[in-house]
């Protein structure tokens, strides 16, 4: 019926067609994690926004409490202070 060479050749398609059908899916996974890295690259660029923000409203923060300690020293100072006789 089939000769030893139909038997080689009909097997090597096979590989062939099989190798072929991997190598679409690869593609396929391929086009997926370049989608999923190009979503995480955007997320990571979003949350690195973020931080900077965080930061800089931090350091705003910071100032604003240095200036209250500040304002909360020269209070006590004040109040502190021995009182005026009014004139008159």
């Amino acid at each position: 019926m089939f000769s030893a060479n139909h038997l080689r050749t009909a097997r090597m398609l096979g590989v062939a067609m099989v190798a072929t059908l991997g190598l679409a899916s690869c593609a396929t996974y391929d086009d997926e994690f370049a989608t999923i890295n190009s979503r995480l690259d955007q997320l990571d660029t979003r949350v690195q926004g973020a931080a900077q923000s965080a930061e800089s409203a931090n350091q705003s923060a910071q100032q604003a409490n240095q200036r209250l300690d500040q304002l909360e020293s020269r209070v006590q100072q004040l109040e502190s202070a021995p009182t005026r006789k009014p004139r008159g």
